[in-house]
């Protein structure tokens, strides 16, 4: 049986403290989103993690969404996987991200799962981690400037692998 979101004690909660900064909670297939506003994502995401009637003490993964060909506004959403150890609840957080002012601040000082998952996020679509304490590229060399998990990235790439691999070597 579907549970509503509304009676979750992790909404609840949510709702209490930040009122306004939660836009949106949904339940689908049993789990809970709750999509919150980027500007307070840092204290959101702490109390969280620190509250002890919900203690999501694991940061499960951490990815984006490019919304570009969904009609999706603003274009891109970060996507927080946690977990609570103690109690056995899971939430996704998400927060929207313009393209236009791409960046949302860490959280890499809450866990650190966090700083590989956000190098990584930020290697494939853009989005600009403030407070990361070593923001570089993970999987591409450093002379690559492109994002290829966006949306308008070119399935062929852009010449790339003439630069990564040059021919003959």
């Amino acid at each position: 049986m579907e549970k509503n979101s509304s009676d979750n004690p992790t909404v609840d909660k949510l709702k209490a403290t930040f009122g306004s900064e939660i836009l949106k909670t949904e339940m689908f297939r049993n789990q809970l989103t709750v999509i919150v506003k980027r500007e307070r994502i840092t204290e959101i995401m702490k109390f969280l993690k620190d509250d002890p009637e919900l203690s999501y003490d694991l940061l499960v993964d951490l990815t984006a969404v490019d919304g570009l060909t969904m009609d999706m506004h603003p274009r891109f959403q970060v996507v927080y996987h946690l977990r609570s150890m103690q109690f056995g609840r899971r939430v996704r957080i998400k927060a929207p991200v313009p393209e236009s002012d791409c960046k949302i601040a860490s959280m890499s000082s809450l866990w650190q799962t966090a700083n590989w998952f956000e190098r990584e996020t930020f290697e494939m679509y853009g989005i600009t981690f403030e407070g990361h304490p070593d923001l570089r590229r993970l999987l591409t060399p450093e002379v690559f400037k492109d994002y290829p998990l966006r949306k308008d990235y070119p399935l062929r790439g852009k010449g790339e692998r003439e630069v990564i691999l040059p021919e003959g070597s």
